[in-house]
């Protein structure tokens, strides 16, 4: 862990970057104010986020379905606008907020290391609009990674008007990036977790008190706003015997060297992009868009978020050669949007991928091995938790999330063994976690 000194270099002031933080009890009443208030804020700038996607993605909809009407035109308006979506998103970030690249996530865990400076409020209006142009106009990146940088900026910011030092200001920023996740997916545990494990990877008391005040205010404010309701609904699914759980490691295990080949195919994507010096990054980002908009012209809900996606997986609904097909599309769509630069995270692609790779598993294990009983949806669901996990490496985070996003405690036991497997395949075939790698490759660009 970095030193003080590089953290008071950073953001100008503070005691302790690694460790228990200093400050005595008014610094924790002080948090124990300020952390609700950041949530609350970053609660609503994230529903306010949630609702501007779901209403780009419905008017992506309704043009698509008009634009079927006119094969030959009406292909080319949608992939000109589909360019235009992307490219306008991307020129935003080269124009006005670099940082705002990508997820977010990378940078937000560089400033809390004392690796980077932290964002002028300017990132938010790049992030909002370059993100909703981005996933509304049909790029598979997700909308937890303009939630969290977002609800980190915010935070951090709302540590600067009352004039607190860096170490409250720390603990604001992290807080306010799990109540970002939080409000992305309606899950306020989930976004406690990830402070701790992904965000600082220790527990500390201090941010953990401002992790939990955040994301519960988060979540009541998004809630009121947006109402309270399950991203996926999930018809009831038996718990499996102990005679099938060897089927959920040994699926957990193809999900950890699965997840190897996607975080390479994403550093491989953005490698590509960055060696074609001849078109400028903006261009580069309109032909993105403009495959993603022949695509959406066929087959609509194979792009954007893909949440549709998801709630058909978890549904049970689809045959092995379908998933296969859409699992490879979207494995490769999923890397090059990314590689795009636009705004867009990473969670909502993994989940989808997880979720079809699981249920194309479980569908496969049913026929092999009728005699288990095992079904099919059930690896949907832990497939979302255990590719999480061979991706990101936040087991913890994965696992709550899944079951937040469904309500489905019902699988925790084949959860934990793929995540167990996914875990492993990945730790020790020596490939690190896709956010490590992101950070270290943006910190070798800037220095």
């Amino acid at each position: 862990m970095r030193g003080d000194t590089a953290m008071r270099d950073v953001q100008g002031g503070g005691s302790e970057a690694s460790g228990e933080p200093a400050g005595g009890k008014g610094s924790l009443f002080a948090i124990g104010i300020l952390a609700p208030l950041a949530g609350a804020l970053a609660g609503a700038l994230g529903a306010g986020f949630r609702y501007a996607l779901d209403r780009a993605e419905t008017l992506r909809g309704d043009v698509v379905s008009a634009a079927q009407g006119f094969p030959i035109v009406g292909f080319l308006a949608v992939v000109v606008l589909a360019a235009a979506s992307a490219g306008i998103a991307a020129w935003l970030v080269r124009r006005f907020a670099r940082e705002a690249s990508g997820s977010g996530i990378p940078h937000v865990e560089a400033v809390l290391a004392g690796e980077a400076k932290q964002a002028t409020f300017r990132l938010i209006p790049v992030k909002f609009v370059g993100g909703t142009l981005a996933i509304g106009g049909g790029l598979a990146l997700g909308r937890e990674g303009p939630s969290v940088q977002m609800g980190a900026t915010l935070a951090h910011l709302v540590g600067k008007w009352f004039r607190c030092d860096w170490d409250d200001c720390r603990m604001l920023l992290a807080a306010g990036a799990g109540a970002g996740l939080a409000t992305a997916f309606n899950a306020p545990i989930a976004g406690a977790i990830f402070v701790l494990e992904e965000l600082v990877r220790r527990f500390e008391t201090r941010i953990a008190i401002a992790a939990l005040g955040a994301s519960a205010t988060a979540i009541a404010v998004a809630r009121a706003i947006l109402g309270d309701s399950l991203d996926f609904t999930v018809a009831p699914i038996a718990a499996p015997g102990i005679a099938g759980l060897p089927a959920y490691v040994l699926f957990g295990a193809v999900a950890g060297l699965v997840a190897i080949a996607y975080n390479r195919s994403i550093l491989g994507a953005m490698d590509v992009f960055e060696r074609i010096t001849v078109l400028p990054a903006t261009f580069k980002a309109m032909l993105v868009g403009a495959a993603v908009g022949a695509i959406a012209f066929v087959v609509p809900s194979l792009v954007g978020g893909g949440d549709p996606l998801t709630e058909q997986a978890l549904a049970g609904n689809g045959t092995l050669q379908l998933l296969a097909l859409y699992f490879a599309i979207r494995f490769v769509l999923g890397a090059v949007s990314y590689a795009a630069g636009t705004p867009g995270g990473l969670f909502a692609p993994i989940l989808v991928l997880g979720a079809e790779m699981g249920l194309g598993f479980g569908l496969l294990a049913s026929r092999l091995l009728p005699a288990l009983g095992l079904d099919p949806r059930g690896f949907a669901l832990v497939g979302m938790s255990a590719f999480f996990a061979g991706v990101v490496r936040a087991p913890l985070t994965g696992l709550v999330l899944a079951v937040e996003m469904t309500a489905n405690t019902a699988l925790l036991v084949p959860m934990l063994a793929a995540t167990f497997a996914a875990m492993l395949v990945p730790t020790l075939a020596g490939d690190p976690p896709i956010y490590d790698t992101l950070r270290e490759r943006a910190a070798r660009k800037s220095g």
